[in-house]
This record gives structure tokens, C-alpha cells and sequence, in this order.
């Protein structure tokens, strides 16, 4: 694959006619060139061939990031060392968002390209008329990935004979290098971003088991709908997944391949998530106006945010959409709903409908009635379930015994189409299981459970170590985590300030980062951390390191209902009183009025439980956790109701910082 512009030996390049060079790289733009950067590309041209006479290597411009949906302004491989170098041409200062945009070039290429794995890497931001001399103070850094390093156009020779002569000797396989694999593991919104915008999970996926995993529950998923199509069917699919492994990202290639409305496999994405919602539209809402933007063209961003809701809609607008008109089928043939298992059971729905929508007849669970809703198809229609194993965590969701017992008393003749890991106690045990087998057009396809999560790339085990430590089994866990932590570190604090300097420490560039904590943890006030406080996730989750409502700030915490479905690359959890590690098994508490009382009822404590299964699976790098200490003057945070806890996880081997 030819990912760069254009691409020569450094020789070539410097006695290659620049018109020549240009020419190449304005038949590989597909875009309208726009005049500051046709004088751009000129300008870093006729720089780097005046000061590459003398070295030997590699040259590409304009090199592609496919996670990033970017473009590296020069990438430089000399003496086996790759140079990311970004060029602001006209600039006379070193703004900090273009210092985390080289950054993140650079992380890219270093986690998910694999001929880079073990490269040095050196990213350099360009100010092409700053006046001053800096880059003095590199330093090899000990992952063989520098820090930024900002120069001017007439210094850049020099910072690039610095950094070699900080490097010990190498040697880079250029033909390995450029035929080597892209292994992206995108985050979610960064998913989402890119299949609105045409890619295919293909595209944006890895190539390892767990990607192969994912592309073929795709592809079982896409040749179920075909066939209910042609075989005028109706179908429900469960895609099952550990924590991670890309559910979601299943949902959103199906509905975006089927974008239009025209398209006789029309699909729509619906979640009663509503934090991931409103994240995910605001993010496509904003990135349409920005890639607008780069055209020259001008999209208002109110126009953009009408656009996108109707590729990702929330699951209760769609209900009150098939409460309106009781005999209209929606226009969509094929729904997609993104964590199936939070649709709420049977009284939480009459609940619903009686006081909200003043229905006082209303008898129907919410999967009988979306269900309904498709059924009014008279030909065909698919129901797509995305479901996560021990992730119901409110009041009155469902699970997937929801689905399956609304299938066997109200939709018989539908087929169903599960994993074979819905059997798991995780996806409802024995109660889903025996629905199953009472409904004749079952089929058990293996193919459709993710069993890799793609969330953590630097470990696939993270999530398998998080159900052994909450379900106590401390040996596995003890081995899962020597084998994990290498590349995934978790730590242990009792300072809450500490964490904070370890995530603001283990950060670059813009990788996320930011305090999650249960939304029963009332006591950490003390701390700072106020959970009842109201945060704004699209806030939280897509404003920069300036804006003090983002997680950067570490003011605002996120709960588990903010933030699952979503991710952070590096995330601190303040664990509270709330869930208590004990010799006799965890307890629960909550907190009311003046004290902490015990939860008795194995509902809401399953949903405590999965609040943590949430909180400790959100991270992709990794994360360190603050158990407080403690103070025995305040009745309600006793040292002993956090001693235990901590001292458990220090068993199972998290390292104490």
C-alpha cells in the first residue's frame, strides 16, 4: 500500500525537480488544493532539500495515519531513527495543541505500526519563522520515543544531527518497514468518526485474533440480514463481547454501510446510552464542520448536528417514535440497539408509560415493545442485540433474559440467531437458556461473541483480570496480572494527588485521561471529588486540555454511567466505601442521610458490583487506583471500611506508588 504522497531515497529526492515533486503530490490530493498549502508543500520542499545533501536515508510526505484519518506533513528515516516532522509554515510561536498533534503522530506509528514497535522515534514541530534557538535539552528517552522537540526551518538540520548522536547505531529494514502491517485500535469516537466518513471495520481494525474475531462477527451479522431479506424473515441477532471487544463498533459498520434511505437494507443505530449518544453525534457534528472547514467550504454546526442524529439515534426517541402511530412500521428495516441488556424490564416500562406518557395501559417490557415496533414489517426486518456480559448497572434494566423471554411469549415465529457464550451466568444463566431452547428457529453461531477486547491494545487480558478480582478468584488473578502488567500497568495509591501526577505523567500528546469513580461514592468529598455534582459528558470526553470542564482538568469526575461504552487511554479510580472488600466477600453499602447502610438486595448489589467491572475496564494504557485512607474522627470514612480493600489488591500484586 502506498500510504505517502510521495516517497524517494534521500538522494533522489534532493536532485528530483521540486515541480516535479509537487506534481506527484497534487494528482495524490483528492481535494481542492488550496493556495496556503500548495505554498506550504513549496516551502518544506525547498527547505529539506537544502539541508538533506549530507544524510542518507528515506523521505515521504504527506504519510498516512489511518486511525487518525491524518496525514504527517514529512516523515524522515535516517541511519534506522524516523523523524515525524510537522511543519507550521508562517507560524513564529509553538502552540501546545500542534505539540500534542506531532505527539500523537508519533504514538501512532510507535503502538500500532509494527515496523516502528521497536524503532527510536523523534517528533519535531517546525515553526518555520520563530526566532530563537531551542531543542538543547533532548535526551534518549528510555522507550526510544522523544519527547517533542521545536525548532525553526533553519535549525532543524542541526536538531536532527543532535538527536542522531544521541542514538546508538541502527538499523531499519526499509522494505520491511514500508510493507508492514497498521494494527489501529481506535477508540470508539474515533470508530465512529471514521465509518460515518466511509472506512470499513476493515480499515480500522487490526489484523491479530481479535481483530479477525471482530471483521467476522461483522461479516455473520451483514449475511444474516442478507438472508432475512431474501428469504422475507424476520430475525433477532445477540453479539455478545467481553468489555472492549467492539460491540458497538459491529453496530456502527452495519448502519453506516446502509446510510441512505434509499438503501433497501437501511439500518439505524439506537442506544439508551445517552451520554454515548449525545458524545458520538457531537463528535461526527464537529468533525464534519472541521473537515468542511480544510475544503474551504462552510457547514454551520447546528445543520451538521441534524444530520448526524439520524445515523445514531437514542433508543427512547425511537419507542416514543413507534408510540405515536401504533400501526406504522419504522422506515428502517434493520435496528441496531448498542447495549441490549439496559432496556428496562417490564416494570420499569408500565413504571415508564404510566407516569411519563400517561398510559395507564401500557403492558409491555421495553424488548417486547421495540420488537413490536419492527414487527410491523410485513415482509422482513432484523433486530441486531449488542450485548455486554455483567454490565446492567441501574435500576430496572433487563438484561438479556429481557430479549429472549419476549421472543418466546410474543414473537415465536421470529428466528434467533446467539453466541454460544449467552450461556455464560454473565448473560443470564439458566433463565436465558431455557427460553432459548423453547424457541424452535434458534441457531448458536460461535462467530458472534467477541472474546478480545480491542480496548486495551497493550493487554487483551485486562478484562479477564478484572472479572477474577471482583469475583475473588485472587490466584487467577495474581497470574493473569504478572502477565498483564508489563504492558499495562496498574498501580496502587492512597493519595489522590499522587494519581493525579501519575496519569499527567504517563500522558502524551492528547491521549485522554481523567478520575472515574462509582456514583455511589458520596464520601469522597473530603477528597474534592463531589459525584453528585453534574458534569457534562461531551464535555468530559471531547474538549481539550484548555477547557476546564474536560477530564484533563481532573476536577470533574465521570461515574460509571458516564462513561460506559467509552474509554480513556489513562484513567484513575477513586474507590469509595461503597463496595468493600471483606474475608467474607465484598458487601455493599449506600450512603443515606448521615451513614453508610447495608444493601441487602442481590439486584442492586449486582449493580454495584458491575459499576466497578466498568470503572476498571475503561482504560486502554492503564491505570492506577486511589484507595483513600481513611480518618477515624469522621464516623463515615473509618480506615477500616478502605484498609481491607487495599490491602486485597495489594495481594493480587498492584504495585504500591
Amino acid at each position: 500500500m502506498n500510504r505517502a504522497y510521495y516517497k524517494n531515497t534521500i538522494a533522489r529526492f534532493c536532485a528530483d525537480d521540486p515541480n516535479h515533486i509537487m506534481g506527484k503530490m497534487v494528482v495524490e490530493h483528492h481535494f481542492a488544493l488550496l493556495a496556503t498549502q500548495r505554498d506550504a508543500w513549496v516551502e518544506q520542499i525547498l527547505l529539506l532539500q537544502s539541508i538533506l545533501k549530507d544524510f542518507t536515508g528515506h523521505v515521504y510526505f504527506e504519510y498516512s495515519i489511518p486511525r487518525m484519518g491524518k496525514r504527517i506533513d514529512v516523515l524522515l528515516i535516517i541511519d534506522g531513527v524516523i523523524f515525524v516532522v510537522e511543519f507550521k509554515v508562517g507560524a513564529s510561536s509553538f502552540l501546545g495543541a500542534d505539540l500534542d498533534q506531532v505527539t500523537d503522530y508519533a504514538l501512532d506509528l510507535r503502538n500500532f505500526h509494527e515496523g516502528s514497535h521497536d524503532a527510536y522515534i523523534v517528533p519535531i514541530l517546525v515553526s518555520t519563522e520563530f526566532e530563537g534557538r531551542v531543542g538543547d535539552d533532548m535526551a534518549q528517552p528510555k522507550d526510544k520515543l522523544f519527547f517533542p522537540i521545536c525548532c525553526n526551518g533553519a535549525e532543524l538540520e542541526r536538531v536532527i544531527l543532535c538527536a542522531l548522536a544521541l542514538i546508538p547505531a541502527n538499523f531499519l529494514d526499509m522494505a520491511s518497514w514500508e510493507s508492514s502491517g497498521y494494527k489501529p485500535t481506535p477508540t470508539i469516537i474515533e470508530a465512529t468518526l471514521a465509518l460515518y466518513n466511509g472506512h470499513s471495520v476493515v480499515d480500522i481494525s487490526r489484523n491479530d485474533a481479535g481483530a479477525i474475531n471482530l471483521r467476522g462477527t461483522s461479516a455473520s451479522v451483514a449475511n444474516i440480514i442478507k438472508s432475512a431479506r431474501e428469504n422475507n424473515e424476520k430475525a433477532i441477532v445477540f453479539v455478545t463481547g467481553v468489555p472492549g471487544a467492539g460491540k458497538t463498533l459491529v453496530g456502527l459498520n452495519i448502519a453506516s454501510t446502509h446510510i441512505d434511505k434509499d438503501d433497501e437494507l437501511y439500518s439505524v443505530f439506537l442506544s439508551g446510552n445517552g451520554p454515548l449518544v449525545s458524545i458520538l453525534q457531537e463528535a461526527l457534528a464537529r468533525d464534519k464542520v472541521a473537515r468542511a472547514k480544510e475544503k474551504g467550504e462552510r457547514v454551520k454546526v447546528g445543520a451538521a448536528r441534524s444530520e448526524v442524529k439520524a445515523f445514531i439515534q437514542n433508543v427512547h426517541h425511537f419507542r416514543d417514535d413507534g408510540l405515536a402511530n401504533l400501526e406504522t412500521a419504522p422506515v428502517e428495516h434493520v435496528a441496531l440497539f448498542d447495549e441490549a441488556q439496559r432496556a428496562w424490564d417490564k416494570v420499569q416500562t408500565v413504571d415508564f408509560m404510566r407516569m411519563k406518557k400517561g398510559r395507564s395501559n401500557f403492558n409491555q417490557s421495553e424488548p417486547e415493545f421495540l420488537i413490536s415496533c419492527m414487527d410491523r414489517h410485513k415482509d422482513w426486518a432484523v433486530v441486531v442485540c449488542l450485548v455486554g456480559g455483567g454490565q446492567e448497572i441501574n435500576k430496572g434494566e433487563a438484561g438479556i433474559h429481557g430479549w429472549s423471554q419476549a421472543v418466546k411469549e410474543s414473537f415465536p415465529e421470529w428466528n434467533i440467531y446467539a453466541s454460544d457464550q449467552l450461556f455464560d451466568s454473565e448473560y443470564g444463566g439458566q433463565a436465558t437458556i431455557s427460553d432459548l431452547n423453547a424457541i424452535k428457529g434458534t441457531t448458536f453461531i460461535p462467530q458472534l461473541h467477541l472474546k478480545a477486547s480491542m480496548r486495551s491494545f497493550r493487554s487483551e487480558k485486562v478484562s479477564l483480570f478484572v472479572k477474577q478480582l471482583l469475583d475473588l478468584e485472587m490466584s487467577q488473578a495474581q497470574d493473569t496480572f504478572k502477565e498483564l502488567s508489563e504492558k499495562y500497568p496498574i498501580v496502587l495509591t492512597r493519595d489522590l494527588d499522587r494519581g493525579r501526577e501519575w496519569l499527567r505523567s504517563k500522558a502524551r500528546g492528547s491521549e485522554r485521561y481523567g478520575i472515574v469513580v462509582s456514583s455511589q461514592a458520596e464520601r469522597l468529598r473530603p477528597l474534592g471529588v463531589h459525584v453528585k455534582a453534574p458534569v457534562n459528558p461531551v464535555n468530559w470526553f471531547l474538549d481539550g486540555k484548555d477547557h476546564v470542564r474536560s477530564s484533563y482538568y481532573l476536577e470533574d469526575v465521570a461515574t460509571e454511567f458516564h462513561v460506559q461504552g467509552l474509554e480513556l487511554d489513562w484513567a484513575c479510580l477513586v474507590w469509595d466505601a461503597d463496595f468493600r472488600y471483606t474475608p467474607n466477600g465484598w458487601k455493599n453499602w449506600s450512603f443515606r442521610g448521615n451513614k453508610w447502610q447495608r444493601v441487602k438486595k442481590e439486584e442492586r448489589q449486582m449493580y454495584q458490583k458491575n459499576a466497578y467491572r466498568v470503572l476498571l475496564t475503561r482504560a486502554r494504557q492503564g491505570m492506577i487506583v486511589v484507595v483513600p485512607e481513611g480518618n477515624d474522627t469522621d464516623i463515615t470514612r473509618a480506615r477500616r471500611y478502605y484498609d481491607d480493600t487495599y490491602e486485597y489488591l495489594v495481594k493480587v500484586g498492584l504495585e504500591v506508588v
